[in-house]
């Protein structure tokens, strides 16, 4: 006989990513995607070379656990000399696969049941489920269009006993916005003198733009005492299905991160850890990513003047908001899905990234894509 007893399931109110639905959904229709976060461009082929190289030369077993040595001693020269932080190449960072595991191990591994994490929304979609699945309750801070500004007082006032740990993400995902400065100071007022931890999202370090400076966790000493750093060099690379990441943090931390992680992956991806390594070497292969990619938003941006849409170029990331205030009063995510249907476009409705309905109408668009692709979107997008 089958067991059919009921489910309990720990995720109830969780089902496929919109980022999976549109984009089965642009695959089914012929549409344009810039809906999942992704290039269309080809990988560095030094880089590729520098993989084959280390497959050929026998690293194909299992690295350490907590990554190649070699790409953490990277990472650290990195840090010091982009932020001023000196992290501990042994004990303070680990390689994982692909930034959200970071995220899943770092918040598993130090929240508990009855802790509140407090998240700014619009929110990575991956941050939620985590703080659930250990027991804790999210709690929200809403931003919103055009400017998705933070009003520190307000958020002061969500801070309370339970509070275990904040999540915050800049250059930011959906919303392409970017922290200041300022920002992380009023940060670490808030945070001073208690024991409260940050999560820190910097998966687009190095897409920012218009010459400003990407403001890390890693630059406040006394933040990032408290703090994880989490990286993705499918990001940086343009490889995001390589799915490697990394994770930074002083010892008492990572410590426990890594009782999480040896038992969620153990280890990551042998030879391209040994490729990132050497690529890493040479700070031209990261240093001028942004500028790649201002060139791509300002061809869209341009490309879109004109149009319905009301336009606030991005700060940072690969993603650009589009406003349709002026087209339509439908729903994003029922708008989202007529573009794709009708006019073969497909983008990210932003509301699936709140906890309640927004008032905002904006949607996303990737590009991370070819000048062409970018070019024939903005086409279409004008007849809108």
């Amino acid at each position: 006989m089958n067991y059919t007893g009921a489910i309990s399931s720990k995720l109830p109110n969780v089902g496929t990513t919109i980022f999976t639905v549109m984009s089965q959904l642009a695959a089914e229709h012929d549409a344009i995607n810039l809906s999942q976060g992704f290039p269309d461009f080809p990988v560095s082929k030094e880089l590729i070379s520098l993989i084959h190289q280390n497959m050929k030369s026998g690293y194909n077993q299992y690295a350490p656990m907590q990554g190649y040595l070699g790409l953490r001693e990277q990472l650290v020269n990195k840090a010091y000399e982009l932020y001023g932080r000196v992290y501990d190449a042994e004990t303070e960072v680990t390689i994982t696969a692909g930034g959200t595991q970071a995220i899943y191990t770092a918040i598993t591994a130090l929240v508990k049941d009855g802790d509140e994490v407090i998240v700014f929304s619009p929110a990575y979609d991956c941050y939620v489920p985590a703080i659930e699945l250990s027991g804790a309750s999210p709690v929200f801070f809403e931003l919103h269009a055009p400017d998705f500004k933070l009003d520190w007082n307000e958020v002061k006032k969500l801070i309370n006993h339970r509070t275990k740990m904040i999540i915050i993400n800049s250059p930011q995902n959906p919303s392409g916005t970017v922290w200041s400065e300022e920002d992380l100071k009023m940060l670490d007022n808030i945070t001073h003198d208690t024991d409260i931890l940050i999560l820190s999202d910097e998966v687009y370090q190095h897409i920012i733009f218009d010459d400003q400076k990407h403001q890390s966790i890693a630059r406040f000493p006394n933040l990032a005492d408290r703090s994880f750093l989490v990286g993705s060099f499918g990001k940086t690379f343009h490889a995001t299905g390589w799915k490697v990441g990394y994770a930074m943090g002083p010892s008492r931390m990572m410590k426990e991160f890594n009782k999480v992680h040896q038992f969620v992956t153990f280890a990551v991806n042998h030879p391209i850890q040994r490729a990132l390594a050497t690529f890493l070497e040479n700070p031209d292969n990261y240093m001028h990513i942004s500028e790649m990619y201002q060139k791509k938003r300002d061809l869209f941006v341009e490309a879109l003047q004109g149009s319905r849409f009301k336009i606030k170029p991005a700060a940072g990331t690969y993603f650009q908001l589009l406003d349709y205030t002026n087209i339509t009063e439908e729903k994003d995510t029922e708008f989202a899905k007529r573009l794709t249907i009708d006019y073969k476009i497909a983008s990210i409705p932003v509301s699936v990234f709140y906890k309640n309905e927004s008032p905002d109408k904006v949607l996303r668009f990737c590009f991370a894509k070819k000048d062409e692709t970018l070019l024939k979107a903005a086409e279409i997008l004008h007849k809108i």
